[in-house]
């Protein structure tokens, strides 16, 4: 008899909710103070051609001799955005608080949000820039998110930084989330000095990725997001205002996607795992599909900011930077760096691969039976029948031996629905050991996190351009692609498929996805033909 589940109750959210408001009420950072071997020159200006004036943060060793290189960062939300000293402690950004930080990090008070700390990078013999992007922070202007406007004037920038006495005219670029997405369309543009862009986590396809994934609009973190950037920057388009007058993926949106081809520096992009609900697919597409004559990937299934700032990953950039920006004689990075994971908190290895996906992927598909099992043939014919809104259906496939899950994974399903005029299909893959759930680290610092996740509109079945409504009964073959993980399932665990009509986690912000949120299904039923329709894994072979 198939299954039908509750994926939204889940065993462990009392306890998993303590540890979350402890980390909200005092999260585990440490901030310490610039020492006075840093330097600091605030607000200097850089005047762009039309006679804009941008303004930045310059960092350097006080004590150094000769021309240094330069990391560049660039980003709307204030420069000057930096944990102040109170009389009970560092005020920190609200984000560390709202968004579950798991691990220990440490910042100086010089760092704002989601930039490299300068006065780390300065120690190293490093100049740093932090940079108010136009019409944000004491840059002047109005400004245009994601635009080519945007890149122009970093390219400006970094023209700049280059000619400066106190720079060896070697550019990088380094941040994470936003500042990583300013990175790409800057290095489209291939201006001098730009030597090389370290995009850590940042999404390449806005519409895609973000704002409305396999169609299905994100009115969660999105609405947050947009909100933020309209309080903090003085801003000429009203992105919140553009994808609800363009719901589907038009020139609208691909004037804010970058040409990943045009883009030949070195490259090191952070493909992390843990973030599926925004930058995952779109950092591992900035690694396939980018000309980097040098491209390296740096996964992890990590906190965001613990890692960032981390003694494992600062030691892959550094020696990225050292090798292009310095010219030093390092040897290349790993073309990935690929960590997998047991659990959330349990790394079974990290070993260097030369391409994603692995050449030596076996890509196994795993049939959906009418009795909730999947297997390498096909099963028990029949289907499996659940509402929308209320409930999902569940496949489970246990595994004999040992088997590593690396790449991405893709379900094929014969679905009809009924009853809804606009249906959704939400799929997760789930770790079961022991008979529980196994929870790994997701996006917003959300710790009871799927291994994989996907989600289509199903009348964009036939692609985000066009749409296809959906009859009532209508019997549809649909795929959709799931986020990239890698993952270990030990001998007797079992691998979980889940398919719903609404998101498959939880909103509370204590136990759940917050503040992640997706358009549901509005009611109705879905019905899975179980002929036809089956789960594909990339299975690693070892050796």
């Amino acid at each position: 008899m198939a299954v039908i589940d509750r994926p939204w109750r889940r065993p462990g959210a009392a306890t998993y909710a303590r540890a979350r408001l402890r980390n909200a009420l005092r999260p585990p950072i440490e901030v310490y103070r610039m020492p006075g071997t840093v330097r600091k020159d605030a607000d200097l200006p850089v005047e762009m051609s039309d006679g804009v004036t941008l303004r930045l943060n310059l960092f350097r060793p006080a004590d150094a001799h000769g021309p240094l290189p330069t990391l560049l960062s660039a980003h709307p939300y204030g420069k000057d955005g930096t944990p102040r000293a109170r009389r009970n402690g560092w005020s920190l950004n609200p984000q560390f608080r709202v968004m579950n930080q798991s691990e220990p990090l440490r910042i100086s008070d010089q760092t704002s949000w989601e930039a490299p700390d300068p006065v780390w990078w300065s120690e190293q013999g490093y100049a740093v820039v932090n940079l108010d992007t136009r019409g944000g922070g004491h840059s002047g202007g109005r400004g245009d998110l994601l635009s080519d406007q945007e890149a122009e004037d970093i390219a400006q920038v970094i023209a700049w930084i280059a000619a400066q006495p106190w720079s060896n005219g070697r550019v990088g670029m380094l941040g994470v989330s936003y500042l990583a997405l300013s990175q790409y369309k800057v290095a489209a543009l291939q201006p001098p000095g730009l030597e090389a862009i370290c995009p850590w986590e940042g999404f390449t396809d806005a519409y895609s990725d973000f704002f409305t994934p396999g169609g299905v609009v994100e009115n969660g973190f999105a609405r947050i997001w947009l909100a933020l950037t309209q309080r903090v920057a003085r801003l000429n388009v009203d992105l919140a205002a553009g994808r609800r007058r363009h719901p589907l993926r038009d020139e609208w949106w691909e004037r804010l996607t970058p040409d990943l081809s045009k883009i030949t520096v070195p490259m090191l992009v952070c493909t992390s795992f843990s973030d599926a609900n925004l930058h995952s697919v779109g950092s591992m597409r900035a690694f396939e599909r980018s000309g980097s004559i040098e491209p390296h990937a740096y996964t992890h299934r990590g906190p965001k900011w613990a890692t960032f700032y981390g003694e494992q990953a600062r030691t892959a950039q550094k020696a990225f930077f050292d090798r292009h920006l310095r010219e030093e004689d390092v040897p290349a990075l790993p073309t990935v760096r690929l960590e997998v994971h047991d659990r959330r908190d349990a790394v079974s290895e990290v070993r260097d691969e030369n391409e994603w996906p692995l050449a030596r992927t076996q890509w196994r598909s795993l049939h959906l039976s009418a009795d909730g099992t999947l297997a390498p043939v096909p099963g028990i014919p029949g289907e499996v029948r659940f509402p929308l809104r209320r409930r999902a259906a569940a496949f489970e496939y246990r595994f004999d031996t040992d088997t590593e899950l690396t790449g991405p994974m893709t379900v094929r399903l014969r679905v009809a629905t009924r009853g809804c005029a606009d249906p959704r299909l939400f799929v997760g893959v789930e770790k079961w050991a022991d008979g529980r759930p196994v929870g790994f680290e997701g996006s917003y610092g959300y710790g009871r996190d799927h291994v994989a996740q996907g989600r289509l509109r199903l009348a964009l079945r036939d692609g985000v351009d066009t749409l296809h409504p959906v009859a009532d009964g209508e019997e549809m073959d649909v795929e959709i692609g799931l986020s990239p993980s890698a993952t270990l399932f030990r001998a007797g665990e079992s691998l979980r498929l889940l398919i719903g009509g609404r998101y498959l986690h939880p909103r509370n912000p204590l136990f759940g996805h917050f503040p992640a949120h997706y358009v549901p299904s509005r009611g109705g039923t879905a019905t899975i033909v179980c002929e036809g329709s089956e789960l594909t894994v990339p299975v690693i072979r070892q050796g």
